[in-house]
C-alpha cells in the first residue's frame, strides 16, 4: 500500500484481471509506483478531460487516432491529467503499438501497458476496485485500532501525552501539540523513534524557522490537524496536531488517525483544559531526558530555548519538589502547575518547571547570576514552590509536607547529574525532619542509607545499635530516644542540648547515663557517636 491508499500499478499488473492478457510495459517501467486511485475504460478521443488524476486508463485505442500527431496529443493530455497509466489492448485497431504513442510516453513519463491478449475489461475493473476498497477498509481498520487505544489509554489514567505518544509510534515520527497560535504544548515521539524531548524539541526548532519564513511552509507531506475548540469559526482551533514526515512519509492512515486523536483530544482539552499540564509534562519530560543523560550537554541550551528558557552565561541551579506519598489525582495537576508557575514570576530569575505526574515531583532549572545568590534564590523559590501547592489545594491538612531539594549550581553538563541526584534525593528526604528546603550536598549518606532500606542487614544495624532504647520507650512514660537524638543533633554538646530540651544539667545528664547503661556504649566514644547517628538516621528510612 502506498501513499495515497489505492494499489500500485505494478500490482494492478500482477491481478489475475489483467495478468491473462499477458502485459508488456513498453514505457514509464521505472514509475510502476504510482497508485491506482480507480479504474477507466474509455474510447473517445477526449477522455483526459473525464479523469482527476490517479486513474488506470483501459482502452483498445479507439480514440488515440490515425495521424501521429493526434497520437502524441492524445498521450500528453492523460500525462498532464496525472493517470496512472494507460494501458491499450492489442487487436484489431493496433496489431503493435505506433511509435508516436510509445515515444510521447517514454518522454512524458507515462506508465505504457500493451496486452497481448483479449480481457473482459468488466472482470479487470471489478477486480481493482475491489483491491482498492480493500485497501481503504484495511486502513481504516488501522486507523480504528490507534482510535480504540487512545481511548483505553484515556480509560486507564494515561492522560494526553500518552495519546500523543501512541500516535507517534504508530507513525513513525514526532507528533506534536500547539496552541492555535502556534505555541508548542508537548512534543512525543514513539517508542521505537528518539527520545520524547531531544530530537522532536531540534525537529520543532526547525519547523519554527520555517514558518518564520513567511514564503516557507511546513515540509512537504506534513499532516496538520486541528483540535476542535467547541467554538465557531476561526477562534474554533483550540490547538493542532502537526505531524512532519522527519523518519518516514506519512501515509493517510496516519492522516486518519491523527483526525480520530484529534477528536479524543478535543473533549479532554474541553472538559480538563489541561494545555498547562501539557506544557509543563513536556518540560518534565526535557528535564528528566537531561537528567538521566539522553540529552546532550551541547544540544540542552538550544532545546531548552524551545521550551522558553534561556538563562543566559550564569550557573544553573537543579531543585526537585516531591509531593505526598500518594501521587495527586490526574486532573489536579494542570492547576498545581499553574499555581506555581504563577509564585514563581516573583522570584526573578529564569525558570525552567516541569511535572512528573507518574513520580509525583516537580523539577526545576533556575538561572542565576552568580554561585553567592544559591541561598537566597533557594529561600524564595521553596516559598514560592510550598504556596504553589497551597493554592492548588493538593496539600492536606496535617498531611506530610511537600520536600524541596536544591542541588548545587554549575553548567548544562553539572545540570544533568544536579538534577538527578536532587530527584534521588527527594525521594530520600521524605523521611527526615521538616525543612524549607534540603541542601543536597549534606543528604549524601541519607541517600545512601534510603536505598538500603529493603536490606535485612540495614535492619539488622538498627536493632543492634538502637534496638534497646527503642524497646524501653514503647513500655515507658519518659522515652529517652528523642534525648538520644538532640544529643547527637548537637554533636555531644551537653549545654546546647539541655536549653534545646528545656531540661536541666543533672536530668540531661541522668537520662544520658540511662541510655549508655541500656545499649551498653560510651557515649562519649567517637566510633559509638558515629553508629548511633547511622543508625538514628537509617530508622527514618526502613519501611
Amino acid at each position: 500500500m502506498d501513499d495515497q491508499a489505492g494499489i500500485t500499478v505494478r500490482r494492478a499488473l500482477d491481478l489475475p484481471g489483467l495478468r491473462g492478457g499477458l502485459p508488456e510495459v513498453v514505457a514509464g517501467a521505472d514509475r510502476l509506483h504510482r497508485t491506482v486511485r480507480w479504474v477507466h475504460a474509455g474510447e473517445v478521443p477526449n477522455i483526459a478531460s473525464l479523469l482527476k488524476g490517479g486513474e488506470l486508463l483501459l482502452t483498445t485505442g479507439i480514440g488515440l487516432g490515425t495521424r501521429p500527431a493526434e497520437q502524441r496529443a492524445f498521450v500528453r493530455r492523460l500525462a498532464d491529467r496525472g493517470i496512472a497509466a494507460l494501458v491499450v489492448e492489442l487487436g484489431p485497431r493496433f496489431g503493435r503499438l505506433p511509435a508516436a504513442v510509445v515515444e510521447t510516453a517514454r518522454a512524458t513519463g507515462l506508465p505504457l501497458v500493451q496486452l497481448h491478449r483479449e480481457v473482459p475489461f468488466v472482470s479487470v475493473t471489478e477486480e481493482i476496485h475491489t483491491e482498492i476498497v480493500n485497501g481503504h477498509y484495511a486502513l481504516l481498520r488501522q486507523a480504528e485500532e490507534v482510535h480504540r487505544r487512545c481511548t483505553d489509554a484515556l480509560l486507564s489514567g494515561g492522560g494526553v501525552p500518552q495519546v500523543l505518544r501512541i500516535l507517534a509510534d504508530f507513525a513513525g515520527n514526532p507528533v506534536f501539540l500547539e496552541t492555535a497560535d502556534g505555541q508548542l504544548l508537548y512534543a512525543a515521539a514513539g517508542a521505537s523513534g528518539p527520545p520524547p524531548s531531544a530530537e522532536p524539541l531540534q525537529v520543532w526548532e526547525g519547523l519554527r524557522a520555517q514558518r518564520a519564513d513567511r514564503e516557507a511552509g511546513p515540509p512537504a507531506g506534513t499532516v496538520l490537524v486541528d483540535v476542535p475548540g467547541g467554538g465557531h469559526g476561526a477562534g474554533s482551533v483550540r490547538a493542532r496536531l502537526v505531524l512532519p514526515p522527519v523518519a518516514a512519509p506519512l501515509l493517510p492512515v496516519h492522516r486518519m488517525a491523527a483526525e480520530r486523536a484529534a477528536g479524543i483530544l478535543a473533549v479532554v482539552l474541553m472538559q480538563a483544559r489541561q494545555e498547562d499540564e501539557l506544557a509543563a509534562r513536556g518540560r518534565g519530560d526535557f528535564l528528566t531526558d537531561l537528567a538521566e543523560g539522553r540529552i546532550p550537554a551541547d544540544d540542552a541550551p538550544a532545546q531548552a530555548a524551545v521550551l522558553g528558557f534561556r538563562p543566559g552565561e550564569g550557573p544553573l541551579l537543579p531543585v526537585v519538589m516531591r509531593l505526598g506519598p500518594e501521587p495527586a489525582p490526574p486532573g489536579n495537576w494542570a492547576p498545581l502547575a499553574r499555581a506555581v508557575l504563577e509564585e514563581l514570576s516573583s522570584v526573578g530569575v529564569p525558570v525552567l518547571l516541569g511535572v512528573r505526574p507518574v513520580e509525583g515531583r516537580i523539577p526545576l532549572l533556575l538561572g542565576l547570576r552568580s554561585e553567592s545568590e544559591r541561598t537566597a534564590v533557594a529561600d524564595r523559590v521553596a516559598a514560592a514552590l510550598r504556596a504553589g501547592v497551597e493554592r492548588s489545594g493538593l496539600e492536606r491538612p496535617g498531611g506530610p509536607r511537600p520536600v524541596v531539594v536544591v542541588g548545587v549550581p554549575g553548567g548544562w553538563a553539572a545540570a544533568s547529574a544536579g538534577l538527578r541526584h536532587a530527584a534521588e534525593t527527594a525521594a530520600a528526604a521524605r523521611g527526615l525532619p521538616e525543612r524549607p528546603w534540603h541542601d543536597a550536598r549534606r543528604l549524601d549518606i541519607d541517600l545512601l542509607l534510603w536505598r538500603l532500606r529493603d536490606h535485612p542487614d540495614l535492619s539488622a544495624f538498627v536493632d543492634r545499635a538502637i534496638g534497646p532504647l527503642l524497646t524501653h520507650d514503647r513500655t515507658s512514660r519518659a522515652p529517652l530516644l528523642p534525648t538520644l537524638t538532640t544529643f547527637l543533633d548537637h554533636a555531644g554538646r551537653k549545654a546546647e542540648t539541655a536549653r534545646e530540651l528545656h531540661l536541666n544539667r543533672q536530668t540531661l545528664y541522668n537520662r544520658l547515663a540511662r541510655i549508655s547503661e541500656l545499649l551498653g556504649t560510651d557515649l562519649d566514644d567517637p566510633q559509638t557517636v558515629l553508629a548511633l547517628s547511622l543508625a538514628l538516621r537509617a530508622r527514618r528510612h526502613l519501611r
